[in-house]
């Protein structure tokens, strides 16, 4: 088959590809999105739905922003129940003063494939890249030469480009090809796991929702008028069919302590998978040809909603970089890219991980149990009481 030529070659069609795709062809910078599955799998796929103020402002400034302008709730409050009570945290007035923007992610998804499509760019869904040959990786990194890169596609036309963008997640090529050139990766298995249910109903909570329950975590995140989004600690293993839309409703209701706050509005479950909370992050997302953006580049747990919003911010700054390297002959924004992405990065990073040891508590009623579910409410008591602790939380909480 002919091999078709690109620019950048992008595979992926999440968040952190589109936002590339859609600011290269901004900047007159010609490139092609490669994507595995169907278009109508990769615009139904409910995922997060909580965009930090930065990634608003990226989607604004660069003309991709109508959906959620028009669509999206703003939210500045969350709410945190337990044993001792519930209290609620106007995060909008405290920090940096910055709110959240609730827009399903899909419906993000569909915005961009609609205005990169309008733009003129060449999107192949079905289009499953299995290997990046050529030069990616070997060349030092923000070399701005003539080299190109090829993708093979299974069954299908390869490409090649002077650049190749992996936003193709973090079991996908472009990890691959990076790493088997020596990349390393840190990384950590949080031990938790979550029930992650997308339901049908109207959210129950004006804020999004935190309980802490000796059962274990239990979330409520609002997604639009009519769906809500769930979430219920379980143990590792855990197989979604064995919890039946009563077990949820049960459970959810025990853990959110319904008997003392109010009963939940429920609905049809739409949907349930389990979630295994782990997170890491390459030593670097990219060198010579090949650059990674999203979680490709490294996965971060959701416990502080902060994927997609790492994974515009890190579109932005790669559209930046290649677009010195391509339309300039500059490659100093590539050999910079990991100095400007990382420390974000673990930024959020920190802040996750601090969020999943204030949300989840040991289990067990043995002396160290105890001792970790007794630090647990401490941390939420002094998030109550303490305004430094409330300003560092805001702060952190909606920005990267």
């Amino acid at each position: 088959m002919a091999t078709a030529q690109a620019g950048v070659v992008i595979v992926g069609a999440g968040p952190a590809g589109l936002v590339l795709g859609n600011l290269l062809l901004d900047r007159g910078i010609d490139c092609v999105i490669l994507e595995r599955r169907d278009r109508a799998a990769v615009e139904g796929r409910a995922r997060a739905g909580f965009l930090a103020a930065h990634s608003v402002r990226v989607l604004t400034e660069n003309g991709l922003a109508a959906g959620l302008l028009a669509r999206g709730k703003t939210h500045t409050t969350c709410l945190f129940r337990s044993v001792r009570g519930q209290f609620t945290l106007d995060y909008g007035k405290l920090g940096l003063g910055e709110p959240h923007t609730v827009y399903p992610q899909q419906e993000l998804v569909r915005d961009l494939i609609a205005e990169y499509l309008r733009r003129g760019g060449e999107i192949r869904f079905g289009a499953e890249a299995e290997e990046v040959a050529g030069e990616a990786g070997g060349e030092a990194a923000g070399e701005a030469g003539e080299g190109r890169v090829r993708v093979r596609v299974r069954g299908g036309a390869d490409v090649t480009g002077r650049y190749v963008a992996g936003c193709d997640g973090h079991r996908g090529i472009g990890r691959a090809a990076l790493t088997a050139h020596g990349t390393r990766t840190a990384r950590r298995d949080h031990g938790v796991s979550w029930l992650a249910v997308l339901v049908a109903a109207p959210p129950s909570l004006e804020a999004v929702g935190y309980a802490l329950h000796e059962r274990g975590f239990a979330g409520h995140m609002a997604r639009t008028a009519a769906v809500t989004r769930y979430y219920l600690q379980c143990p590792r293993g855990t197989d979604p069919a064995d919890w039946s839309e009563d077990r949820i409703w049960t459970e959810l209701a025990i853990r959110l302590r319904t008997d003392e706050f109010g009963p939940l509005r429920q609905g049809a479950v739409l949907e349930k998978a389990v979630v295994d909370l782990r997170s890491d992050v390459l030593e670097s997302p990219g060198a010579g040809r090949l650059w990674l953006a999203g979680d490709a580049a490294g996965l971060i747990s959701p416990s502080a909603a902060k994927g997609a919003n790492l994974a515009v911010l890190q579109a932005e700054l790669l559209a930046r970089a290649l677009e010195g390297a391509l339309a300039h002959g500059d490659g100093t924004g590539l050999a910079r890219y990991a100095a400007d992405c990382l420390p974000r990065v673990w930024r959020a990073h920190e802040f996750s991980h601090w969020m999943s040891g204030l949300l989840h508590g040991p289990a067990g009623e043995d002396d160290e149990a105890r001792y970790g579910r007794a630090l647990q409410y401490a941390r939420l008591e002094s998030l109550r009481t303490s305004r430094t602790h409330q300003d560092f939380f805001a702060e952190n909480y909606t920005g990267i």
